[in-house]
């Protein structure tokens, strides 16, 4: 049987708390590629992390940043099950519709940064001899990154705009979760077969589903306890629980590196259900909170065409990148953020209402479309 939809509490349709964690998420994955401006071709010369602006503060961002990416993917899995677990089933949203939403909020400027990307590592390599950071820039590779293909096959090498990685696998994802729940069932033992086949695989892709699935759990288990007694005791427990874990395992001195994958599956759906306790802000801190938010796309795929672009500035002046200095730091962060927030507005938001008011105007009978659910 279906989920019931969303309870409309106030600051619940929001998900105001998401929209944080996703920022941060974004940050920890711009944090963990900072060190490509010590790149030469792939490799970092000279690096050493500990000496990285404001490391003290932010060494977690620096070591561990790359695990962004798996929050990404669970809080995908959360929004997804979220918002579609009642309309897809009972074909409220159907095929088309759910791609179109997809390909709106993401190919446009996927488009755009892989021939801005493509561009700029032309005039890299004709400076330097080899690409800047991400080497495998061939016309296979392009074309596969054109359809958003890039990552479905075993690995052969990271190209262009790189980080767009983790969005071809989710891609696969999005598939497997509208056929699941159209054609198969709503029942939570679906996630619980797609994780145990996740983790079986052994794979990028299957670590993908892992998370996504696992998101998915947290959605449905935040709307079945919604209108239950005891769900403020639940919410205190997980709140605690989200503290508590990383203070115990801080104190135990627990290498995360090594078990950082496996303790994120556990720790991040509930982080998700604490974050999804429902809020109400001031009017100003809901606006800031869904810029933040919105911003999260546009941020993950220009922070590396900006990169590329200050690596060729710098060295059409001959002098080397400044990466230590806190200043650059300073201005880096500023510029890929302020990038990321116009880009949203004036690139990004305005691609979707056009593609979705060609593609969706209509449906077979003639008649207007259902507007289309906003998405993260």
């Amino acid at each position: 049987m279906a989920l019931p939809p969303p309870s409309p509490s106030p600051g619940t349709d929001k998900l105001l708390g998401l929209e944080l964690l996703r920022f941060l998420a974004t940050i920890s994955v711009l944090l963990w590629h900072y060190p490509h401006f010590a790149y030469a071709a792939d490799a970092p010369v000279g690096l050493v992390r500990s000496e990285l602006p404001f490391y003290r503060v932010l060494f977690p961002f620096y070591e561990l940043g790359e695990y962004g990416v798996v929050i990404f993917w669970c809080i995908s899995g959360f929004i997804f099950f979220w918002k579609y677990s009642a309309l897809i089933p009972n074909g409220a949203v159907d095929g088309w519709t759910f791609f179109v939403n997809r390909l709106s909020r993401l190919y446009p400027l996927h488009l755009a940064t892989l021939l801005l990307v493509a561009g700029l590592q032309a005039i890299y390599v004709a400076q330097h001899g080899f690409a800047f950071v991400y080497q495998s820039n061939d016309l296979g590779h392009f074309l596969a990154q054109l359809v958003m293909a890039s990552d479905w096959l075993p690995p052969t090498g990271v190209s262009f705009n790189g980080p767009i990685w983790s969005v071809s696998i989710e891609v696969l994802v999005y598939a497997a979760f509208f056929a699941g729940l159209r054609f198969v069932t709503t029942s939570p033992l679906l996630n619980l077969a797609m994780i145990l086949a996740g983790i079986a695989s052994g794979t990028l892709v299957g670590k993908c589903f892992v998370f996504f699935y696992a998101g998915g759990l947290a959605a449905m288990t935040r709307q079945s306890v919604a209108d239950a007694w005891y769900r403020p005791r639940l919410e205190v427990f997980a709140a605690g629980a989200v503290v508590g874990i990383p203070l115990v395992l801080w104190l135990s001195g627990t290498d995360l590196a090594e078990r950082a994958a496996a303790l994120l599956l556990i720790y991040t759906p509930v982080l998700l259900f604490v974050c999804t306790i429902p809020l109400t802000l001031p009017g100003r801190a809901e606006d800031l909170l869904q810029a933040a938010g919105n911003m999260t796309y546009s941020c993950y795929l220009l922070h590396f065409p900006i990169q590329l672009t200050i690596a060729l500035a710098f060295a059409s002046w001959g002098q080397p990148i400044p990466y230590g200095s806190h200043m650059f730091w300073i201005g880096f962060m500023g510029l890929t953020l302020s990038a990321a927030y116009l880009t949203y507005d004036w690139f990004e938001a305005p691609a979707q209402r056009l593609i979705r008011r060609a593609l969706l105007r209509k449906n077979k009978a003639g008649r207007i479309a259902p507007a289309p659910l906003p998405h993260h």
